[in-house]
């Protein structure tokens, strides 16, 4: 897999006119040109920098899972340092939007470095973009036109801060616009929540809990063709539950059963839910129950 280490090589790999910043590229197309379309298909790639870019589908459908997504409109993506990437030529792209690249030793130093920590969706996958109506679309671009504008200025002294506080407001706004992403896709939200179950169950009816232990969160993700970011936060949104809050709700769910059955010791529950430590076991589910396995044992036999 190639890997590129500077932004210069790069944005020579994807085609785009060379970066007049050794850490930071900026092109946009935002009232008429075109975006250069760098091949029909690519091998997996990684790279240090991030990139912040604005397409529209003018062709095809991109289908996540059961859904296909409507880019008309344009759609957001976000890509963190040394995620692999990879497109092929089933969809076509208007290339009309946007482009902003920048090297993650640019940001090195400043706020923006705590700050894009706490934003998950540069963690996501692609199909998990950000939609953006046609009135966030021109806010957005309205702040991609100012770091363009400060990109392609004589750059002096106070460039660079500039442009870092652009990049800040532009994140905000991207943030405030997935918590509304988010409310509008109640219907999609409510239904991966029923296939986070659905998972369980199978996880749980095939011996895969006591035959490899409880599941990574990643792992549900993936059967789910989702990241692991997008899930947690769709279900923090629906249910106020994190995931791994989720999945210890289920294996409580299931240990009360399993504890109605007074031949297995509390160990031998344990294990059978996937837990390697009894002890751990025990502590959670006294934690989330208020009392210890052996008390709710206990508890169903006095009732």
């Amino acid at each position: 897999m190639e890997h590129f280490k500077t932004l210069s090589s790069y944005i020579i790999y994807l085609g785009l006119p060379p970066a007049e910043h050794p850490m930071l590229s900026v092109f946009t197309t935002v009232g008429d040109g075109h975006l250069p379309c760098p091949r029909e298909s690519s091998p997996p790639i990684t790279n240090d920098c991030y990139t912040i870019s604005l397409k529209k589908i003018i062709k095809g459908d991109l289908t996540y899972g059961r859904t296909k997504y409507d880019f008309t409109n344009g759609a957001l993506i976000f890509i963190a340092p040394r995620q692999v990437l990879q497109w092929d030529s089933s969809v076509i792209y208007d290339q009309k939007g946007f482009s902003l690249t920048f090297h993650e030793d640019f940001i090195k130093g400043t706020e923006l470095v705590a700050q894009i920590k706490k934003y998950n969706f540069f963690s996501y996958n692609v199909n998990e973009a950000l939609h953006l109506s046609p009135k966030e679309e021109k806010q957005i671009e309205s702040i991609v036109n100012n770091i363009n504008t400060e990109y392609h200025n004589n750059q002096d002294e106070f460039s660079k801060d500039i442009i870092i506080s652009q990049l800040s407001t532009l994140l905000k706004y991207a943030n405030r616009f997935y918590e509304r992403q988010f409310l509008n896709r109640k219907e999609f939200s409510t239904d991966l929540l029923s296939l986070f179950n659905q998972q369980l169950d199978t996880y749980f009816e095939t011996g895969q809990l006591q035959e490899n232990g409880i599941p990574s969160i990643e792992q549900i993700a993936g059967k789910l063709s989702v990241s692991q970011r997008y899930l947690s936060d769709t279900l923090k949104k629906e249910t106020g539950k994190t995931t791994t809050e989720h999945l210890q709700l289920y294996l409580i769910d299931e240990a009360k059963n399993t504890l109605l059955n007074p031949q297995k010791s509390i160990s031998e529950v344990a294990y059978e839910l996937g837990f390697e430590y009894p002890p751990y076991f025990s502590r959670l589910f006294k934690k989330k129950e208020g009392i210890s396995p052996s008390q709710y044992r206990q508890k169903y036999k006095m009732n």
